[in-house]
């Protein structure tokens, strides 16, 4: 069995309803169990930040699934669930993205692991730390919680724990 990890990302509305669609939709494909669930944490935009927050949190997986596989699959629940892809870092319904698959290092047209700029990005590093701090980073040398602890205060202080509040998203 492979072991990947997914960063799952939304900022149209509904956001909430679009990560528990893409996890439903991914808990259906064949050969493909989520382990455990990070909590959802509401974060700023990074790059084109004239956009709504995004809701962002990290899947654990155990697949029968390559990575292309894997890619495919993600592909298709963006698909399915209107993924437009108009503005580079702009608004989605959702968007997954393989952040590590086993320990491989891979750079193909379609795919690069581990995924680029997971090391920078307090938005994924933040829930993976919450699943797997110990979990070395093959090619960066690093473990999640060293690379988070490696950010700068002011990338991680935004970041918060998201939660519903009586059926309205805070």
């Amino acid at each position: 069995m492979n072991k990947a990890f997914i960063a799952l990302g939304t900022n149209i509305e509904p956001r909430k309803e679009y990560l528990d669609q893409a996890i439903q939709l991914l808990s259906k494909v064949e050969d493909v169990q989520i382990i455990k669930k990070s909590s959802i944490y509401q974060t700023p935009p990074v790059g084109y930040t004239n956009q709504a927050d995004f809701l962002n949190m990290v899947l654990e997986i155990s697949t029968r699934l390559s990575s292309e596989q894997l890619l495919d699959q993600c592909q298709e629940i963006e698909n399915e669930l209107g993924r437009k892809r108009t503005i580079r870092f702009g608004p989605r319904t959702i968007d997954l993205d393989i952040l590590v698959f086993n320990e491989e290092n891979i750079k193909t047209e379609r795919l690069t692991i581990p995924h680029p700029r997971m090391d920078i990005r307090a938005f994924v590093l933040v829930p993976l730390n919450e699943l797997a701090p110990e979990l070395r980073i093959s090619g960066l040398g690093k473990t999640v919680k060293q690379l988070l602890h490696g950010l700068p205060d002011q990338d991680k202080k935004d970041i918060t724990k998201w939660k519903m509040v009586e059926s309205e998203e805070e």
